[in-house]
């Protein structure tokens, strides 16, 4: 019988190495979480434990602009995204969490989106 490796277990444990990430309210943590259809951004102030910005492809003002782009490009219009919000909310640098992903394709699309559109981490 073949025993399959759990994907999901191991990115938990993966993310449990990384707690010292750990967002302030000068740097909040920029956490992602990525399903097999969906992902999601928000920026957490760890102190205080409130989440201050949530963006994700679920959202229907984020569907009309993701509508008929690949998995990659929404993920970098959900970064851009939560940086418009971020800066609307005088948030200029961040911490960023990729929650035991790696650090590739979706997640790193995420990462390059907020960059561009003015986040610092």
């Amino acid at each position: 019988m073949i025993i399959r490796e759990d994907k999901n277990e191991l990115r938990r444990q993966r993310a449990l190495r990384g707690k010292g990430v750990h967002g302030t309210s000068e740097r909040p943590r920029l956490c992602v979480y990525r399903s097999l259809s969906h992902i999601y951004a928000q920026i957490i102030d760890d102190d205080k434990g409130v989440t201050l910005v949530a963006v994700n492809t679920t959202q229907p003002e984020v569907k009309k602009l993701i509508e008929g782009k690949t998995k990659k490009e929404a993920a970098f219009i959900i970064g851009g995204e939560i940086a418009k919000q971020a800066k609307k909310k005088k948030i200029e640098k961040v911490v960023f969490d990729r929650n035991g992903y790696l650090y590739t394709g979706r997640v790193s699309q995420v990462a390059d989106g907020a960059r561009g559109a003015g986040l610092v981490f």
